[in-house]
């Protein structure tokens, strides 16, 4: 029973990392879309590649800021798995 929870709990850990690991650059794709809407809305240019150049450029400017946080919170879920996963597989 006890390594069902384990399980459970790590999958669930894992679910809440990838959502937290996205969600900066959701946020900022998001923001950033918006703007390049109401800019687009504003001057009547409807240019695909003007909508999705911004968005793709501020969205890696994000992931090369946030690499170092990101990769922490990686490395520390991954370390705790493997601490939580250790007295399982002895037993």
């Amino acid at each position: 029973m006890d390594s069902v929870e384990t399980a459970s709990s790590v999958a669930q850990g894992a679910l809440l990392l990838s959502m937290e690991l996205a969600l900066p650059t959701l946020v900022v794709g998001l923001i950033v879309g918006l703007l390049v809407s109401i800019f687009q809305a504003m001057t009547q240019i409807q240019e695909q590649m003007l909508s999705f150049i911004p968005k793709i450029l501020a969205m890696v400017g994000v992931l090369f800021l946030l690499l170092p946080w990101l990769l922490s919170l990686i490395t520390s879920y991954t370390q705790s798995i493997l601490s939580r996963l250790g007295p399982l597989a002895v037993s």
